[in-house]
């Protein structure tokens, strides 16, 4: 099976550890993309159940609630080793760290004031600018071109008096996302497992911990609160972005990012069952779009080489 083009550093390097390319290759790399779709999924409906717990402790109070508990459960689940590392693998994970905080944060303040496939649909140019930037083929461009035009339908009744504020917020958390996504990919080929991603989450957090104890107060200390927390940190944050992780390590940068388009369709299917916003023709249409984007941009990666 060739290997997926454009690779990336981090995607020679895990191959060469991984051997030659094979049935077992293009089983990684299957399972990759599984991995990726499930982290959209849970995102995106954590993200609506996130929208729900805003009247009790406000948008940057879930954000904290969310990375606190995150980071926890990630602590105690990889017990990270700290020694070992030289000041590059430190400074990847600080960087992630702080791209974890304001990513999530930015989003955060925008879907606190937008409706949650607008602001998707905002947050994706970010991701989208990365695949066509890290990409040297002329195809992907045509992907990305594709998968744009799917998301602008999408967001089409979403953008008529959108809130400013909220619309530059998506785009600020866009700008970070495209980011995140490189800087997963350094982290995950510096730090063994999770390990990485666990630390990277305990700095976010600390960086959230002050604006949230701020803004939302003993709501933090809330025993309802703290479980609907809990449960939004599952869905957003330590489920996500392990698989997220996990599956960089096998997939370019460029390739992974236009996979992403697939998160507007999964706001808007969120924001049905949970928000209760019904589905139009334009949306139907947006979802076919982006999800024919994704398996062409994913089938293109991995037939040249």
């Amino acid at each position: 099976m060739p290997q997926p083009v454009p690779p990336s550093p981090e995607v020679l390097s895990a191959e060469a550890a991984a051997g030659p390319a094979g049935p077992a290759g293009a089983r990684g790399r299957i399972t990759s993309v599984a991995l990726v779709i499930g982290g959209i999924v849970s995102l995106q409906f954590g993200s609506s159940v996130a929208v729900l717990l805003f009247p009790r402790a406000g948008a940057l109070g879930v954000v904290t609630l969310r990375l606190v508990v995150a980071s926890l459960v990630l602590l105690i689940v990889c017990r990270p080793r700290v020694r070992g590392y030289t000041r590059g693998d430190w400074a990847t994970v600080l960087a992630f760290g702080v791209a974890l905080a304001g990513m999530n944060s930015l989003f955060y303040q925008a879907i606190d004031r937008i409706p949650l496939g607008a602001a998707v649909t905002l947050e994706f140019l970010g991701p989208l600018i990365l695949s066509v930037a890290t990409s040297r083929r002329r195809l992907s461009l045509l992907w990305a071109v594709l998968a744009l035009g799917g998301v602008v339908l999408l967001g089409r009744e979403g953008f008529d008096g959108l809130n400013l504020a909220g619309a530059a917020f998506a785009l600020a958390a866009g700008g970070l996302w495209a980011a995140y996504i490189l800087l997963s990919a350094r982290t995950g080929q510096r730090f063994p497992q999770a390990d990485g991603l666990a630390l990277a989450m305990t700095v976010a957090a600390l960086l959230s911990l002050p604006l949230g104890i701020a803004g939302a107060g003993s709501a933090l200390i809330d025993p309802v609160t703290v479980g609907l927390g809990a449960a939004v940190a599952m869905m957003s944050s330590v489920l996500p972005y392990t698989l997220e992780l996990l599956a960089l390590r096998k997939l370019p940068a460029s390739g992974f990012a236009v996979m992403m388009s697939l998160e507007p369709a999964a706001a808007a299917t969120a924001g049905f069952l949970v928000l209760h916003q019904a589905l139009g023709w334009a949306e139907v249409l947006a979802i076919g779009l982006v999800v024919v984007a994704s398996v062409g941009a994913v089938r293109s990666a991995g037939t040249h080489g």
